[in-house]
């Protein structure tokens, strides 16, 4: 597992932040057309498993064949997954700094409901707020609708992976430290979700930071999380991992991670006809993706086409189970298809490398400032009795 991973340790920041955000978004336009269907729906469908960009599940009926999602998935096109990531970035691009749920509340909201953009599965420039699910809509109605204080609004929400497919950035604007990852991300979270929501949005921030340290492999990630989850995300973390760790191929890994994660999972085996507890706060659950997402890393020994190809063919919610196993390989420093890169760019008319660049200098705005201001803490404790500061 770490031969395959050792060759990355040596990534600059910069290409690590490109390979987790290109990573993800790569992973989410792969993932996107077979959203909802299960590993055996998915091989019948295409007449064996998925190994790139593929059309729309009902081919050209997308727009009319699920009313309710009249979203062209599929073809290269990023869903909801990306357009909040790259969201997120702009709101660190206005800060510069570290966010909390009031960043939320000042800038992903208007962000979301007043600049139209061009939305890819719209095919036509329309407010991200048209497009996003109905749990990052919960954000709109809440804070700005509502007035509710942004860091209890996630409250009420659907329980979900919402707020945790888009955290990439909180993990790489603290690269290499999990720990501050997982704390600014469930503060930031607070204006989205509750319950395990949060918790995995702020394990899935931690690990991309720990993705990003030298050396790190899988199974460095993996402890990273371990370190921090709390309750049913860490038993499911944990549950899954232990199986992960005996397959180096994706197909026969499927249906035991599956299984791993199921006791955690409230949506039950239909992923279409979720069971009456789904998606209620608990602390004995979790959410499916982030396991999953996991698992994946493990059995590609932190691969990147590995993991996105395993995340895709498990289906479920495989846009974001891809999202984040992309994220977290591409953050380890593993390579990002150019020919898949160059398609979903071409095909979703984004540029997916300008967020990345952005987010690096932020990061390293960032990380300057905290430099500052421990050592004037160092400073202030050492002038009333405490120990000497460091070099």
């Amino acid at each position: 597992m770490t031969a395959r991973t050792s060759q990355h340790g040596t990534a600059s920041l910069e290409e690590r932040v490109t390979g987790a955000l290109v990573g993800a978004a790569v992973g989410d336009a792969l993932g996107g057309p077979v959203e909802g269907y299960s590993p055996e729906q998915i091989l019948e469908r295409h007449g064996g498993r998925i190994h790139g960009v593929v059309g729309p599940w009902n081919g050209d009926a997308w727009r009319t064949a699920r009313p309710i999602a009249p979203y062209h998935k599929g073809d290269g096109h990023v869903t909801d997954d990306t357009l909040m990531t790259h969201a997120l970035v702009r709101v660190y691009a206005t800060v510069r700094g570290h966010l909390d749920a009031y960043a939320v509340a000042e800038h992903l909201v208007p962000d979301l409901m007043t600049h139209p953009r061009w939305i890819p599965e719209l095919e036509a420039e329309a407010l991200p707020l048209q497009r996003i699910f109905l749990a990052e809509k919960w954000l709109v109605a809440r804070i700005h609708y509502g007035h509710v204080d942004p860091r209890e609004a996630g409250t009420g929400n659907i329980v979900n992976c919402g707020a945790a497919m888009y955290m990439a950035p909180v993990g790489l604007v603290n690269a290499a430290a999990p720990a501050a990852a997982y704390a600014e991300a469930l503060d930031v979270a607070g204006a989205h979700q509750s319950s395990y929501g949060r918790e995995a949005a702020g394990v899935f921030a931690a690990a991309v930071a720990a993705a990003c340290a030298p050396g790190a492999t899988p199974d460095t990630v993996l402890s990273a999380c371990l370190s921090l989850a709390k309750d049913g995300t860490r038993a499911a973390i944990e549950a899954v991992g232990e199986v992960a760790s005996r397959y180096s191929e994706f197909e026969p890994a499927l249906a035991p991670l599956r299984e791993a994660v199921a006791p955690y999972d409230t949506v039950g085996p239909d992923y279409r006809r979720p069971s009456l507890g789904a998606r209620r706060p608990s602390r004995l659950h979790a959410i499916e993706e982030l396991p999953v997402a996991l698992g994946m890393l493990l059995v590609s020994g932190g691969d990147y086409r590995h993991a996105v190809l395993g995340a895709v063919n498990y289906g479920r919610d495989c846009d974001s189970i891809a999202t984040m196993a992309g994220a977290l390989a591409g953050a380890l420093g593993s390579p990002v298809p150019e020919d898949w890169a160059k398609t979903v760019a071409e095909a979703s008319r984004l540029d997916l490398w300008e967020p990345a660049t952005t987010l690096t200098e932020v990061a390293r705005e960032v990380f300057a400032r905290d430099v500052e201001r421990r050592r004037a803490h160092e400073r202030a404790f050492t002038a009333i009795g405490g120990a000497g500061c460091s070099d």
